[in-house]
């Protein structure tokens, strides 16, 4: 066993778990709340987490790749990114729920515009997300940050794209 790999893997997790040890002992009022926050936080996603991991799974399953590259692969254009688009607004979540999806639908042949449109609109377009923002901003505001957003998160798309090239796939973990 490497220990010194093992030693650097752990490295923050340590320097946190004495710092909230040593806040707890000193009193320090903020690594407190860091803590509290922390543990919020980690109960949330143990509970949030393997319930979409079993969603992401069956969409796996379920869906046939050639469906995913047919719909929102390469060829789809700016169909497919409405497609994502109304994928991302459907669902619900926090933000790193995203991720898992935006994997599989990599993994199934959806473009890389695809991919960081859908990552954009889950982070801001979701219909949840809309009727609070809706409830404490307003109709016009809400409709206004959505129409300046949306093209740009087509952009983003497109750039990302260009960048990491229409071949990109995202490498599996080891």
């Amino acid at each position: 066993m490497n220990y010194r790999k093992l030693a650097k893997d752990y490295l923050w997790a340590a320097l946190f778990l004495l710092f909230s040890i040593g806040s707890a002992f000193l009193g320090f009022k903020p690594g407190i709340a860091i803590f509290r926050n922390f543990n919020v936080f980690i109960i949330e996603v143990l509970t949030f987490l393997p319930l979409m991991f079993l969603l992401v799974g069956l969409f796996d399953v379920w869906v046939p790749k050639e469906s995913i590259e047919k719909h929102i692969g390469r060829q789809s254009g700016l169909v497919g990114s409405l497609w994502v688009i109304l994928l991302a607004m459907l669902q619900a979540g926090p933000l790193y729920a995203a991720f898992p999806v935006a994997y599989i639908l990599s993994k199934k042949g959806a473009s890389v515009r695809n991919i960081f449109v859908y990552l954009g609109a889950f982070s801001c377009l979701k219909l949840p997300l809309l009727t609070f923002e809706i409830g404490f901003l307003g109709f016009k505001f809400t409709l206004l940050r959505s129409l300046f957003t949306l093209p740009l998160f087509i952009v983003i798309g497109v750039l990302m794209e260009k960048i990491l090239g229409k071949d990109y796939r995202v490498r599996e973990g080891k």
